[in-house]
Order: structure tokens, then sequence, then C-alpha cells
């Protein structure tokens, strides 16, 4: 499909006169060629006419083409470059590389060569999204040929990982419809999803207690058994991180960050319910399930508190007491950080150093979840994160200038093993769902606990006997409710106050993909200082 506007290419060479069969050659193309004799004129012609894409010889008099670029950037100028050069010297074209060049052609060059690397600069995204368009579309033909109801854990476990890659492929893409198409499959998704948790939790649970592993996910209580405690029993160093709220699609956008660092092992995990934090985390340093956790230590259990940070205050006891019981216990005591701002996140950034020599460091960073429940708040996040994709993207802006993105580059010099998980995910809540219970009923809106709660199933998991669930039961009624899907909990009093105000917010409690399909990644460093 041809532009409306001709494409423009500015070409810089000291012989740019006997260059008119080549100039000629792209006009016939329908390009507009300018051309220029030395790098001076170049740039003097950029801060007067606009241009798509600027040819340049690497040897000029005056200004050649390397100093060229130096130019354009000091000044601003940005625009593809292809660079001219009679040099194939490799110390040349990583130079100019380091310069972002865009594309080279080593001389001598006929017009078909010139021809065809423009053509790269103008329509390699064209042409990758019409790619990225043709897989997406065999992909959404697979998808809609497995059938959900038959689908075992790793199955569930397959599709959302491809699933969550897709998010982050799509995110930016011209493509609306292919936009749509996705997030209605993902909303579809879980739809069946919902119908399995509630079919397979309960024996899952029900096995964890018995000591069981086969026929069921590993589950939060499973993380550190797994992922942790073995390192620790072979003598390894290890920097356990639990990212607060953390989806698979959020970590899938962070991970090409740390890829040039590290070796990557992945891993997936299933989040107990509810997927909140009093729950799953504590489940994680606890290595227990609710109830049983509830049993043990009625002391560390803290449900009923409103403050957050209260119902989590006992990590570090709740994994000392599981590193006991598997026999990990390591000869100095573990250290436990858990960062909620800014300060403590640059604190733990200056000792990560003498952090890394200690057998076992669990860090918990509370930003994302901070951030999830801030953006139902304030109308500036909302404004810059309206949707997951621009979520995605503000994460990703936080993380590359974070601490936390300066502790993984110093860890990647250290002789240290990095388990890497979240403890849930959360969902767009995007449809109310009225909820009925007194006033002792818990706040959350993805779920609730109380006595004779009761809400449309079609909305939610009714959980009448809390044990099935291995959830504490503290007497008669009580009873817990999950919601599912985009759903979110709102009482008949003031539904569409509640309504309005929760709608489009990031919650997580609940039954979905995205809060209890989890990233369990272990990172070795690619070239550990050892000896430290």
């Amino acid at each position: 499909m041809a532009q409306d506007t001709p494409r423009r290419i500015l070409w810089a060479d000291d012989e740019i006169d006997l260059l008119k069969p080549h100039v000629r050659f792209l006009e016939q193309k329908g390009y507009v060629v300018v051309g220029v004799p030395t790098g001076g004129d170049a740039l003097e012609a950029l801060e007067k006419e606009r241009f798509d894409v600027l040819l340049i010889d690497e040897m000029m008099p005056g200004l050649g083409g390397l100093e060229t670029l130096d130019q354009l950037k000091a000044r601003g100028l940005t625009l593809p470059v292809i660079l001219v050069t009679k040099s194939e010297e490799e110390r040349l074209m990583e130079e100019a590389i380091g310069k972002r060049i865009t594309d080279y052609l080593i001389k001598p060059v006929n017009p078909s060569q010139v021809f065809l690397a423009c053509k790269r600069v103008f329509d390699s995204q064209k042409l990758q999204d019409s790619q990225r368009a043709r897989d997406y579309v065999g992909e959404m033909q697979r998808w809609q040929m497995l059938d959900p109801r038959k689908l075992d854990w790793q199955g569930w476990m397959d599709l959302a990982v491809d699933v969550a890659r897709w998010d982050v492929s799509l995110d930016g893409a011209p493509e609306a419809g292919l936009q749509q198409a996705h997030a209605d499959f993902r909303r579809s998704l879980n739809i069946d999803f919902g119908r399995y948790i509630e079919e397979q939790y309960p024996a899952w649970v029900q096995r964890s207690v018995k000591g069981q592993t086969d026929g069921r996910p590993m589950l939060s209580s499973d993380v550190v058994r797994h992922a942790v405690v073995p390192h620790l029993k072979a003598g390894e160093k290890v920097m356990f991180i639990v990212i607060d709220c953390m989806r698979m699609d959020q970590w899938f956008t962070l991970e090409p960050l740390l890829e040039e660092w590290f070796d990557i092992q992945r891993e997936y995990y299933c989040s107990i319910v509810p997927t909140a934090t009093p729950y799953s985390r504590n489940s994680i340093f606890a290595g227990l399930l609710p109830a049983e956790l509830h049993r043990r230590h009625p002391d560390l259990w803290q449900e009923s508190s409103h403050d957050e940070r209260t119902r989590n205050r006992f990590e570090r006891q709740l994994l000392d007491f599981q590193l006991e019981r598997l026999g990990a216990t390591p000869a100095t005591a573990p250290k436990y950080i858990k960062i909620y701002d800014q300060e403590e996140a640059i604190n733990t950034r200056r000792q990560i150093h003498s952090l890394s020599g200690l057998p076992l460091v669990s860090l918990v960073f509370n930003f994302l979840d901070i951030l999830a429940h801030g953006r139902s708040e304030s109308d500036i996040l909302k404004e810059l994160a309206p949707d997951e994709a621009a979520f995605r993207a503000v994460m990703k802006a936080w993380f590359t200038h974070s601490p936390l993105y300066e502790i993984f580059q110093a860890l990647a010099a250290q002789d240290v093993v990095l388990v890497v998980t979240t403890d849930h995910g959360a969902v767009l809540g995007k449809r109310a769902a009225l909820v009925y219970g007194n006033r002792d009923t818990s706040t959350n809106l993805r779920y609730k606990y109380g006595l004779n709660l009761n809400t449309d199933p079609k909305y939610a998991i009714i959980v009448r006997k809390p044990m099935d669930y291995m959830l504490p039961d503290d007497g008669v009624n009580k009873n817990y409710v999950l919601a599912r899907e985009d759903y979110y909990f709102v009482y008949p009093t003031k539904f569409h106050e509640y309504e309005r105000q929760y709608r489009g917010s990031l919650q997580h409690g609940g039954v979905s993909v995205e809060e209890m399909i989890l990233p369990l990644m272990t990172l070795r460093p690619r070239a550990p200082r050892t000896g430290s």
C-alpha cells in the first residue's frame, strides 16, 4: 500500500554527484532523495526539513559519518541512519552500532542494495506487525481447538504462559482488533478456569495435608520446600525475592532486562485461595495451608486484622519454623527484610554486598501491591495506567529506575542463587456482584468471609465448609466467597456508588488465571564473583 506522502531520504556523501544513478533508481521507487556532500550540510538540512532516513558515508572531508552521528545526538535529532563504509573492520562496526545506527552497507554498493536497506527501515515495523498478526491468528486457532473441560493442571499452566507472553507481545501493537480478541479470549478462559478450580482445588489441598505431591500442582505452601531448601542443603547462598502482587505477564515484561546477567530456570505454581497477601504469602513463608497455620500457630494467625502489615508481621518467624521442620536451618540466622517504601529499598541496596554473603536472605517488595491499590484511589495513576498494558509499562518504568533493579545488577556479580516469585496476581475488576452478609463481614472486594454470606454462584465460589478448602473454620456458619472471573463484591446499600468507585480497579483475592498461575524463577548469575 503506497504512502500518501513519499518517504524522504537524505544522502550525505562527498561523491554524491557520482551517485546519480542510485538516486534516480530510488526516485523511480517513489522516494524523494536529497543529496548533500558533507556531514555539516546534512545537519543543516535536518534542522530545516523532515527526513525519514539518513544515508551517510563514513569517510567524508570535515565531519565524517561517525562524527555526524555524534552531532545528531547532541542536537537531539532522531531518525534512522544507514552508514555506508568501505571498511569491514569489526571495531568500526561495533562503534557504529554503539552509536545506534539502524543498518550499514559495505562499498561498493549497487542501487538495489540501497533500495533494500531503505525498504527494511521503512517497512520492518509493518512487516513485523503483519507477521505478528498471522502468528496470533494461528495461535488463537490452536487455543480454540482445546477443550478446557479436559485440561489438567499442566495444560492450564501451559495455556496461561502462552496467553501471558502474548499479553506482552501485543503491547503497543497497532491492531486494535487483535488486542480486543485477546482480551475477549482471556475473559472466556476465566469462566472455565473458575469451574476447574471449584472442581479440583479441594482435592489438591487435602492431598497436600497428607503430604502427597502427585495429582496436584505446586501450591503456595510448597514454594520454599521446592525452590529454596534444596539450595540451602547443597550449601549454596540463596536470595529469596518475593514481589507482592506480580502477575505472570508483568514478570515477562521484566524478564528481558535480566537475561543478560542471569540464566533463568522457569517454573510456575498455583496460589492458594483466597489469592490475598494474608493467606498466600503467609502460606509461602509458613509452608502451611491457612487452616494448618491457624491450628499450629494461632498466635501468629491474624486473619481478622484490618491492617495489611499486621496480618503478615510474622513472616520471619513462620519461615524459621518451616526451615526447622524441613531440617534446613542455616548455621547463620536467615535475614528477612520487608520493603514498603523507597527509603527502605535504598537502604537494602546499600547493604546488598554484605547480605549476599549470608546463607539465606528473604526480601519482600510491596511496591506493585501498593501501586495496584493506589491506582484505585488516584486519578493520576488511573490516567497513567488506564488498562493492564499501560500498568505493565508503568511497572517496567518503575523497575528500571528502582533500587530493586540495582539489587539484581549487584547480585549478578555474586556467588548466590536468586529465587524470585510472587504471592498472588491481580485482575482488573469490571463487573459488580451483590453480596449479602452482616456487619462483621470482611471488607475485601474479591473475597469475603463471615457468617452466612451469600451471593449468586454465577459470580463466586461459595465455600460453605471452610475446611474443604483448608481455610480456618472459627465456628458455626462461617463461610467464604471467592469472586470468579472479573467480578468484585458490592453490598446492596450504596450499590451504584461503590460499583462506580471500584470498576476498573486492580484487585486480588478471587479465582482467575491472572491471580493464581504464578511465576517461580531461579536465577543464576552468568558470571558470579567466586570466593566472596
